[in-house]
């Protein structure tokens, strides 16, 4: 059985939750998980679940929400409302907000992209104030059923600027208490820099795989090594998911798949040669060093 890092934390705290009442809307494996590890995290509070029957019957079975309900007005009486659905539901659900909750509330997500939920946000009423967040953890497997209390730990959690001071140090306890490392970045970096590191990856691993297996076929797949395996390990990942994702970052990822095209094209223009091919090569595996010497295991 695999071990994983233990969070050590500090007992005089160990009952005082950061917010009493949580209502996680959308309980797959990113909000699940984010369930398992605030319960593993505080014994007191209340773990409010907004999903569909079966994802909520899951998540009482895993002690990871108290109650649940298929309706935003379960979260009408949360201290803080976690949306933790695919990014244009959080986004719809973010519009409906004010009919469900009348008083003072801290709303969250932790959706890959944050520039089209944050204008969704201004429209809000003074009374709900949100903060866009994002953890850089994930895995390609989807549902309750893959949720676990340890997803955060160690990972970054963006917390996306401007925003207010109170809610933004409110939310960084919260983070740090599940085991994850709070990091301030303005909204329009964060598009930019994700679509980068998690979405470009994403779609390369998608197509890379796509080819290969409609070229291949099955019998040839049967003679694929590890490279073919570990390259194409986030070809498994939802496509509903990422259907959300790119239509709320096209243009930055545009650009990331124009100068992906564009270093491809320089290779298949030198493949006799081989000049751009080395230069290609040792810029990788220097940037390749970088990476493997400055962060653990990968996020989405």
């Amino acid at each position: 059985m695999p071990t994983f890092p233990v969070i050590q934390h500090d007992d005089a705290s160990a009952d005082r939750p950061p917010f009493e009442r949580i209502a996680i809307v959308g309980l797959g494996l990113m909000g699940g998980s984010l369930a398992l590890a605030i319960r593993r995290r505080w014994r007191g509070g209340l773990i409010i679940g907004v999903d569909r029957k079966d994802a909520l019957e899951a998540g009482m079975r895993m002690h990871a929400v108290d109650v649940g309900a298929d309706d935003l007005g379960m979260a009408a009486e949360a201290d803080l409302i976690v949306l933790a659905a695919p990014v244009r539901q959080n986004i719809a659900v973010l519009k409906r907000l004010p009919e469900f909750v009348a008083g003072r509330v801290l709303v969250t997500d932790i959706g890959s992209t944050k520039r089209e939920i944050l204008r969704e946000a201004r429209t809000l009423p003074d009374r709900l104030t949100f903060v866009g967040g994002h953890p850089l953890a994930g895995a390609a497997a989807t549902g309750i059923s893959w949720a676990v209390p340890h997803l955060f730990d160690t990972r970054p959690w963006l917390l996306a600027t401007p925003a207010p001071e109170e809610a933004l140090s409110r939310l960084e306890a919260l983070v740090r208490g599940v085991g994850s490392i709070p990091v301030r970045m303005d909204a329009d970096r964060h598009d930019t820099l994700l679509a980068f590191l998690s979405h470009l990856p994403q779609l390369t691993a998608s197509a890379l795989m796509h080819v290969v297996g409609e070229r291949a076929g099955a019998e040839g797949l049967t003679l694929a090594g590890r490279g073919l395996r570990d390259t194409t390990r986030l070809a498994l990942s939802s496509p509903e998911i990422w259907r959300d994702i790119t239509a709320t970052n096209a243009a930055d990822i545009e650009e990331a798949l124009d100068l992906l095209i564009a270093a491809l094209e320089q290779l298949r223009a030198d493949l006799r040669s081989g000049d751009d091919l080395l230069r290609i090569f040792e810029s990788a595996a220097r940037w390749k060093r970088l990476l493997e010497g400055s962060a653990g295991e990968p996020g989405i």
